[in-house]
């Protein structure tokens, strides 16, 4: 695969209320405002959210399946959370190729959007591309 400066892709995902318990029994994070409908509704957001984590996840699958693919190693990802993520939003991820390092691995910024465009994660990721692909520095 060819890769060059802002080439990227973009991949809907729907959360749904399965998604979020599968998740919460992965990954052990049982905080109620995930799972507990009464306490949600306490809570700031009047009902219960996606865990931050579940959405991050989101961006590591589009990058190890689809861009840059099979094969890629996933070197760092900061995330910014900037709203919740409620059930049965659909998020659209974004990833951008914003630099290629002298290592020839890529910067990529990795964007989160609900179904009204509002940004919900806003981050950058650091990978290794697959080793079939071709950097292309323009």
């Amino acid at each position: 695969m060819k890769i060059k400066i802002h080439d990227g892709i973009s991949k809907r995902f729907k959360v749904t209320e399965k998604d979020v318990q599968d998740f919460a029994n992965c990954s052990k994070d049982r905080n109620p405002i995930h799972l507990d409908k009464e306490y949600a509704e306490s809570s700031i957001f009047k009902r219960r959210i996606a865990h931050g984590m579940l959405l991050g996840s989101y961006i590591s699958s589009v990058l190890g399946n689809d861009f840059p693919g099979i094969g890629t190693i996933y070197v760092s990802q900061s995330l910014n959370f900037k709203q919740p993520v409620f059930f049965d939003d659909i998020i659209t991820v974004n990833i951008e190729v914003k630099g290629i390092t002298e290592r020839d691995w890529l910067e990529l910024s990795t964007i989160c959007l609900n179904q009204d465009k509002d940004l919900v994660i806003e981050g950058t990721a650091v990978v290794i591309p697959p080793r079939n692909s071709q950097l292309i520095r323009v």
